[in-house]
C-alpha cells in the first residue's frame, strides 16, 4: 500500500502515518519528472480548503500515473468538509481514477482568518479524532468501499464552492499580503516548510506568486513573526504527534 499526503501543520502526516504503508510526500513527488505509483492500494490524505483540495493535490492527480485496485481518499477538516468528498471523486475520475473509498476526518482547523486557534485546540477531545481515525484505518486495512454518489446537487455545490470560497482560499498571490514583523531572525524555516517553494529568505523574507494557502510558514515560524492582517489569533498550531523536523522533511 502507498499513502500520499500533503501536510502543513502535521494533521495529514499524522493520519498518513496511522493508515500506514509506504508514505510519500506529494510536494516531494511533484518535483519528479514522472510519477508512477503501482500497488494493491494507493491513497491520498489531504486537507480541505473551503471545500476544495489543495491546488498541488489537484495537479498531482493530473500528473501521476496511478494503477491500483483500491484507491482511497481521506480529507481532514476543522469546521465543514462541504463538498470535499464529491470533489475528490470528481477530480479523481477526470484523471482516470475510480475511487474505492472516500471519507473525512474532523481535526484542528488551522485557517487563521476563520478560527481562534486556542478554541480549536481546546475542542480536540470533542472531535473524537483517535476514535474516528481508528475506524478509518480499519476500513482501509479491510479494503472497505464507501463512495457516495455525485449527482446534480453535488455538482452544483462544487461549482458554487469553487466560485466563492475556492477563489479566496486558493488565491495564488495570497502570501504577498502576509506581514513579517521585527521578530523575524531570517532563520529560513518558513522556506523549508513551504510545500510550494514559494518563499526565499536572504536579508528579507520574500513571497512569490504560487502560494498554496496552507499556512505552514505562519504556524511553524519559531518566532511567530509571520501574520495575516485578518487573522483571528496569534496562537499557532502543529499536530502534537508531529515535529518541526517532520514538516521540513515532508516539504523541503
Amino acid at each position: 500500500m502507498k499513502t500520499c499526503y500533503f501536510t502543513a501543520t502535521g494533521n495529514c502526516l499524522y493520519v498518513a502515518e496511522q493508515i500506514g504503508g509506504e508514505l510519500f510526500s506529494i510536494p516531494q513527488l511533484m518535483k519528479q519528472d514522472r510519477i508512477e505509483l503501482y500497488d494493491d492500494a494507493v491513497g491520498i490524505v489531504c486537507p480541505v480548503y473551503g471545500g476544495e483540495m489543495p491546488k498541488m493535490v489537484r495537479r498531482f492527480l493530473s500528473k501521476a500515473l496511478i494503477k491500483t485496485n483500491y484507491f482511497f481518499f481521506v480529507n481532514t477538516y476543522g469546521m465543514n468538509d462541504s463538498v470535499a468528498k464529491a470533489n475528490a471523486i470528481s477530480v479523481s475520475e477526470k484523471n482516470g481514477l475510480r475511487v474505492s473509498y472516500v471519507t473525512s476526518l474532523k481535526m484542528v482547523d488551522n485557517y487563521l482568518p476563520g478560527f481562534e486557534m486556542q478554541q480549536q485546540m481546546d475542542t480536540v477531545a470533542d472531535k473524537k479524532i483517535e476514535e474516528n481515525l481508528a475506524r478509518i484505518c480499519k476500513d482501509i486495512s479491510e479494503r472497505k468501499r464507501n463512495v457516495p454518489s455525485v449527482g446534480i446537487v453535488q455538482k452544483a455545490g462544487m461549482a458554487l464552492v469553487h466560485g466563492t470560497m475556492g477563489k479566496v482560499v486558493l488565491n495564488q498571490n495570497a502570501a504577498k499580503k502576509y506581514i513579517v514583523n521585527d521578530s523575524c531572525i531570517r532563520c529560513g524555516i518558513c522556506a523549508k516548510v513551504c510545500p510550494a517553494d514559494n518563499i526565499t529568505v536572504n536579508d528579507i523574507v520574500v513571497f512569490s506568486d504560487h502560494c498554496e494557502n496552507c499556512y505552514a510558514c505562519l504556524h511553524n515560524c519559531p518566532k511567530n513573526a509571520i501574520h495575516l492582517k485578518n487573522e483571528r489569533s496569534t496562537v499557532r498550531f502543529r499536530n502534537e504527534h508531529v515535529t518541526l523536523k517532520d514538516i521540513i522533511s515532508a516539504n523541503e
